[in-house]
């Protein structure tokens, strides 16, 4: 049996995503341990790992240092991120990982820095002429009589819908404008909310698309989705991310179609969705076929070769441990 071991930083919450993980090394008999670090120690997915690591927060200095210890301890084959605020770091050390023989599944510094600043995604977007809504002027708005509400307002580097607030008139704009930092005013986009899932190998091709209509969201995440089989949502999907610079593993973007057929993108993240989970349940298996991808295990896949029409129908659930494990 190989042995292959796989680290998660900031596991969080993701729960689903890191068992399925465990399932796929006995699944191809793969002698693996999955590790788990983040900066809680009560971090619920961190139980459902063979091994927990509790680390400094991803602003200090020993982050980068603490990461490298583990995966030389543990020799670790596959580290993959799972939140936005250290894609950056990370993709800027990878090389680093590589020489002590682990891989970062984490896309160039570039890409990370165009998805992490709104206003940057929007320039990209536009670069690629690709549809996506208006960026505004704050005050432009304000000095205009006839400006058109509502509008959406957000932090240009926001993660997770936090902050993201609609604004119905011109004194909620002016209240939001210096209650929200950095923010940027859009256009407000009426329609079917996806996301895609996307999967790009080493070689940055793209070999699988998922779009799933967002039926109902709690927090920023979707409670509520199903996969559909939209062969105009998967073609522009795979366009976006094949204009992205080496990207890599899961890239998730986030568009409207309105009811004029119009596809609008708002948002890129580089990393694993929190809906991943009904991807993978509809046969899109992205955790198998990355670790397939790090062995050099060649797999003939279809973009579309998965289920439509699979619905995901979330509910809280609990992770139950002593004191004594998280003092």
């Amino acid at each position: 049996m190989i042995n292959f071991n796989i680290l998660f930083t900031s596991a969080g919450r993701r729960v689903s995503l890191i068992r399925h993980f465990k399932h796929v090394l006995q699944d191809m008999r793969l002698n693996g341990n999955i590790v788990t670090a983040d900066m809680q120690k009560n971090a619920p997915a961190s139980f459902i790992a063979d091994i927990r690591e509790q680390v400094p927060p991803v602003t200090s200095p020993e982050y980068i240092k603490t990461l490298k210890k583990i995966c030389l301890k543990y020799n670790i084959k596959l580290l993959i991120p799972l939140i936005d605020t250290e894609l950056i770091l990370l993709a800027k050390h990878k090389y680093e990982f590589e020489q002590q023989g682990t891989v970062l599944l984490v896309s160039s510094p570039e890409v990370n820095e165009i998805c992490f600043d709104k206003k940057k995604t929007y320039r990209f977007f536009m670069d690629i002429d690709v549809e996506t809504p208006k960026l505004f002027d704050v005050q432009q708005l304000l000095d205009n009589p006839a400006t058109q509400y509502p509008l959406l307002i957000k932090p240009s580097d926001g993660s997770g819908s936090i902050g993201v607030i609609k604004i119905n008139n011109e004194r909620e704009l002016c209240f939001f404008k210096d209650y929200i930092t950095n923010a940027i005013i859009q256009e407000y986009i009426k329609g079917e909310e996806y996301t895609i899932d996307i999967l790009i190998d080493f070689e940055g091709k793209v070999r699988c698309v998922v779009p799933r209509l967002r039926i109902e969201t709690r927090a920023g995440e979707v409670s509520k989705g199903m996969t559909v089989k939209n062969q105009f949502i998967i073609e522009a999907g795979k366009k976006v991310a094949e204009a992205l610079p080496h990207p890599l593993g899961c890239i998730t973007l986030q568009c409207f179609l309105t009811k004029a057929g119009i596809l609008k993108f708002i948002e890129i993240n580089p990393r694993f969705s929190g809906g991943i989970p009904l991807s993978i349940a509809a046969g899109a298996d992205f955790p198998r076929w990355i670790i397939e991808m790090t062995l050099g295990i060649r797999r003939d896949l279809t973009i579309d070769g998965w289920q439509d029409g699979v619905v995901m129908l979330r509910y809280d659930d609990a992770v139950f441990i002593t004191k004594e494990m998280i003092l």
